[in-house]
């Protein structure tokens, strides 16, 4: 059997336009689906220049995609998490999407359309992509806040209304008590499938991957979780749930093993490639040519999705007693439409309940309000600024009398150490945090806190900034922490303000935000790492304090280099010492580490090891040396070495 050369044409169009998009997006600092989204539309069959030959030959690895991505939320997620927020997704969803067609029924009155067109369009709009929401958070580190445990059960919950929709819509015209059972059936298998998964998820499973894991063969291990993602799946669509229900349940059947973490290692890297072929499919599928013989029908649906159903959900959870930043962030996540807004629209389609402009409306709406969603995601917490300093005036936070205290910005793994540390030592320091379960927490504890983006200078003078001795930023977003400590500087020029940065040119930029020192985790590792293995090797305590000292000196030291341009970590290199100019000399006298800036670390002779020599050491030609430094520096040292004395 010959495969058709066009499909692996069509192919690396997609690849092509994924990476073209995704690149691009990259580089306007947007997210990479809507570069995915944008380049399927380049090779979409409804514009000119290059043209996959048929899009839908890829929707079947679209649908990978997806299957993939819920596998993935699955396990990164937990039965408690769900649990946590049980009340707003079984009862806030339901009211949600009830809503939106309620909204969709007014605004077709107002127009003037026909009631089951107002009916089908409101629950077009009612629900939104699990896919484009959870790959939004994943990207923002979002997914176990607050607001991301409670947009994901939502559109969980969304999903499952899909069954019910697909079947109660055609039904609208000439309701049926067959219809009415067809319903109770959908709703039965669910529960058929729903009932066994608790045992499942405790017993079974993870007895399966324990057994896998004994083998000790990676293969092995990411095709057993990938049958059972995939096998789930297909389940699920059997007794007709959706394919992404079944694969965040099989998720969450992994989560509850031991084995969560590696088997996400070993998923993401295929994961990512699916994901960008299922947006990349989206956009092909987006025909803007008829989209200007029914922009007002756009115009209308864009709104009532991005605004109303912004300010239903924000009502919805906010009426569950969540803060308003959570309701805020919520609504704001939910501003979108996707893969089941298609299904659904085509459904009423095929009953003649509305017709080619409306199906053409949504398909165009789903582009253009996940391209919306995407902005609103990333801009909407500074919008919330108003409600983080309503929160910051609570009495239990108020950081009024603060003097000759510690700011600390950000309460998370590294922020709550270095808090009991200051506990310890009976240090005084004020929290600024922006998740609200953490805020919560801290005021149940009394511990001075305000709700807030630490980089807004508004809240820095809220919490005593003036009169610190110290601020500390544990912000891992490099944006946001420039702009904390750019305005913690402007606020107090003396205090000592510390934090992290994930690599040289990061810290060198909050050096010049005005930050006194950074601390890079990676280097930690590193040194904590080199001390552990010269311990392991009994080598003298000093010696190896010294060799830390010097390794942390000379990652300070490096000059930053280009983009591009190799990694500036140094190296430990073994040398032989040349007959030539060094040979002869002490330490002291060849000043290698001033000239050179790299250190002599060990000689070794047939005598034995001098580690860490001292600077009276003699080098002898034909000693070897272990040297440490950047690879330049050691090879100019070898080249002033080896040149005749």
């Amino acid at each position: 059997m010959v495969a058709d050369p066009l499909v692996f044409r069509d192919l690396a169009y997609v690849f092509a336009a994924a990476v073209l998009g995704g690149a691009l997006a990259w580089l306007a600092r947007q997210p990479l689906i809507l570069g995915y989204v944008l380049g399927g539309i380049l090779i979409g069959p409804f514009t000119p220049g290059p043209t996959v030959s048929d899009v839908h030959t890829f929707e079947l690895l679209a649908e990978i995609g997806v299957v993939l991505l819920m596998f993935s939320i699955g396990i990164e997620f937990s039965l408690r998490d769900l649990l946590r927020v049980k009340w707003v997704a079984l009862v806030g969803g339901p009211l949600g999407i009830l809503l939106s067609v309620l909204l969709g029924l007014g605004a077709g009155a107002l127009l003037g359309w026909p009631p089951l067109q107002g009916i089908v369009v409101g629950a077009v709009i009612s629900v939104a992509s699990t896919m484009v929401l959870a790959r939004l958070l994943l990207d923002r580190g979002e997914l176990h806040t607050r607001h991301g445990r409670l947009m994901i059960a939502i559109t969980l919950v969304e999903d499952l209304a899909v069954v019910v929709l697909t079947v109660l819509l055609p039904a609208l015209g000439d309701l049926e008590a067959g219809r009415a059972a067809g319903i109770g059936l959908a709703l039965g298998k669910a529960a058929l499938i729903l009932v066994p998964f608790a045992y499942l998820a405790a017993k079974v499973v993870p007895s399966i991957m324990t057994r896998v894991a004994r083998t000790r063969s990676p293969e092995l291990f990411l095709l057993v979780a990938l049958a059972l993602g995939l096998g789930t799946a297909a389940l699920t669509q059997t007794v007709g749930l959706s394919l992404a229900l079944g694969a965040f349940l099989a998720g969450l059947l992994i989560s509850e093993s031991d084995y969560a973490h590696e088997t996400l290692a070993r998923l993401l890297p295929l994961r990512d490639v699916f994901v960008a072929l299922f947006f990349v499919t989206i956009g092909a599928l987006v025909d803007p040519g008829p989209l200007f013989t029914s922009l007002p029908l756009l115009g209308v649906m864009v709104a009532m999705i991005v605004v109303g159903k912004f300010l239903i959900w924000t009502a919805v959870v906010w009426l569950f007693r969540y803060p308003l930043s959570t309701a805020l962030l919520v609504g704001a996540g939910l501003t979108q439409i996707g893969e089941f807004s298609f299904i659904l629209v085509q459904v009423a389609r095929a009953a003649g309940q509305v017709g080619d402009e409306v199906y053409s409306a949504t398909l165009a709406a789903s582009l253009l309000t996940i391209l919306l969603n995407a902005l609103l995601v990333r801009y909407v917490p500074a919008w919330v600024g108003a409600a983080a300093r309503s929160l910051a005036s609570h009495p239990a936070a108020h950081a009024d009398g603060l003097n000759d205290h510690v700011v600390l910005c950000g309460f998370g793994r590294v922020g709550s150490a270095v808090g009991e540390a200051l506990d310890t030592f009976g240090v005084r320091y004020i929290v600024l945090e922006t998740d609200p379960d953490i805020v919560a927490s801290l005021r149940a504890r009394a511990i001075a806190c305000l709700f807030g983006d630490a980089a807004h200078h508004h809240l820095l003078q809220r919490a005593g900034t003036e009169h610190a001795t110290m601020v500390v930023f544990t912000l891992p977003a490099i944006d946001r922490a420039r702009l904390a400590v750019r305005a913690a500087r402007s606020l107090n020029p003396r205090a000592p303000i510390l934090a992290r940065a994930h690599g040289r040119a990061e810290a060198d930029e909050l050096r010049r935000g005005g930050a006194t020192d950074v601390v890079q985790p990676e280097v930690e590792a590193a040194a904590a790492l080199i001390r552990q293995a010269l311990g392991h090797l009994a080598l003298p305590a000093e010696q190896a304090t010294a060799y830390l000292d010097r390794f942390r000196e000379a990652i300070e030291t490096a000059e930053a280099r280009p983009m591009g341009a190799p990694a500036v970590f140094p190296e430990v290199r073994e040398v032989a010492v040349p007959a030539g100019r060094v040979a002869g000399q002490s330490l002291r006298q060849a000043r290698i580490r001033e000239r050179f800036g790299i250190t002599v670390v060990a000689i070794i002779r047939s005598e034995g090891v001098v580690l860490n020599p001292p600077p009276d050491a003699v080098l002898r030609a034909g000693d070897r040396v272990r040297l440490f430094g950047r690879p330049e520096q050691i090879d100019a040292f070898l080249a002033e070495a080896a040149a005749p004395d």
